[in-house]
């Protein structure tokens, strides 16, 4: 059966029609293995199974999406840019792959209206619409290969959502903008990072300038962590 006739039965019968629809202006082709694409929707806190009692979510596809990810960007700025040193690379890499910028991203795609979560929060959604992203291309790259993955990256997030002289310029070490700016206020500002709760593969962190709590961030590393909640911070300080 093609992929066309599957896609044409899955929209007929399958309880996911809803999502189905909308995902071939997403992808730019129609999807082959359906199951796929559902998962990568369904985040952790929806507490789904499956009748052997197994967790159905999308953290497995979103491991592998991120490795397919993290080799199509560092091949694709290896070419873009042939007389730049590893540490510049490896900076345009995490500009472009960490997790602020693959939420918005995902926002920009409206990711976030096909998940499947128990998640409230606008920084909250805005984090598992990115890790959905990931997940979307560990599913492409099971479904259709490298290559098709590959052209879905450069085609819907490279070249239509990243201006890359912009990113070129942009300062993403937002730890040391707020550590500058207290400096420069003679405000003390600590950041308090600890392994969260719920999920103990991942890192939270806290900031306080004084006496005052602001804002917290979410990441893999304790240094990402820091990052996401240093850049809350500064979105509350900064008008």
């Amino acid at each position: 059966m093609t992929d066309f006739f599957r896609f044409l039965y899955e929209l007929i019968v399958s309880p996911n029609r809803s999502l189905l629809w909308k995902l071939p202006p997403i992808l730019g082709f129609l999807p082959g293995k359906s199951e796929l694409y559902v998962l990568a929707f369904i985040h952790k806190s929806t507490a789904i199974t499956n009748d052997k009692g197994q967790a159905l979510n999308n953290e497995r596809l979103e491991y592998l999406g991120d490795a397919v990810l993290g080799s199509v960007i560092g091949e694709y700025l290896f070419n873009k840019y042939p007389e730049q040193n590893e540490g510049f690379l490896t900076k345009m890499r995490s500009k472009m792959v960490n997790g602020e910028a693959l939420g918005s991203l995902a926002l920009k795609m409206e990711l976030d209206k096909l998940l499947e979560n128990h998640v409230t929060g606008a920084t909250s959604i805005k984090h598992i619409s990115g890790d959905a992203f990931e997940a979307l291309i560990g599913a492409i790259y099971l479904d259709k290969g490298y290559r098709m993955a590959k052209r879905f990256i450069l085609r819907k997030m490279v070249e239509r959502y990243l201006n890359l002289e912009e990113l070129e310029k942009a300062e993403t070490n937002f730890k040391s903008q707020l550590i500058e700016w207290a400096q420069q206020g003679k405000k003390e500002v600590c950041f308090y990072t600890d392994i969260e709760p719920y999920d103990p593969t991942r890192f939270i962190s806290y900031v306080s300038i004084g006496d005052r709590l602001f804002g917290s961030g979410t990441g893999v590393s304790k240094k990402e962590a820091e990052q996401q909640a240093a850049l809350e911070t500064l979105k509350e300080i900064k008008p």
